[in-house]
């Protein structure tokens, strides 16, 4: 079981890994669903923790439609991320009609490589995610944080075990939406997932 700290600093980055984290999603602004951390706050995570460590590349709260200029927010964040020898990067985009946006994600998920792309939890305005998961795989996709289009994991894992069984071993299903250390037993439980994401899971 893998369990990815979602944290808005060094120090809570630092603490996690201490607790037990085995990966970090690295944010600033958690208050606004996270935005993308400073170069700085990326560099020394990178050289200062032993786990991995995925920034969030989000230019700002909201939506997840955007313009053309901050799509090329997001292209440049990525080169940073990249250039800075990141594992992996998370992030997400949609359409203004709330469907994903495939054409700008597929050219964001190769630029990123070789780092891991995780699509986020943009995935929860869809309707039903598991009609995308096929192409988002195809892409080159290797994760989707999601809590089942609900506000909690409990609350939306039927969605989240529907997800889990089509995506198989082609592509790792990230179980958040309030997963605590202290509830984690009852949700894996109940979503047998391998990895599982929440901001106190250790």
């Amino acid at each position: 079981m893998i369990k990815e700290a979602c944290v808005e600093s060094l120090i809570d980055a630092l603490e996690a890994e201490k607790r037990g984290a085995d990966r970090i999603e690295l944010c600033d602004n958690l208050s606004q669903g996270g935005t993308t951390p400073s170069y700085g706050t990326i560099k020394v995570a990178l050289s200062t923790l032993k786990i991995p460590v995925f920034p969030i590349i989000r230019p700002r709260g909201g939506d997840f439609y955007y313009t053309p200029a901050e799509i090329e927010v997001i292209k440049e964040d990525i080169k940073v991320c990249k250039s800075l020898g990141a594992k992996g990067v998370v992030l997400g985009l949609l359409t203004k009609d709330k469907k994903i946006d495939f054409e700008v994600l597929s050219q964001l998920v190769e630029l990123a490589k070789p780092m891991e792309v995780t699509f986020h939890k943009a995935i929860d305005e869809l309707e039903d995610p598991t009609l995308v998961i096929d192409e988002l795989i195809n892409i080159g996709v290797k994760r989707i944080l999601s809590s089942g289009t609900k506000p909690t994991a409990l609350e939306g894992k039927d969605m989240l075990n529907k997800m889990i069984e089509k995506a198989g071993d082609r592509l790792t299903i990230v179980v958040a939406g309030k997963v605590t250390k202290e509830i984690l037993p009852e949700v894996s439980n109940l979503i047998p997932a391998k990895e599982y994401h929440g901001k106190v899971i250790v």
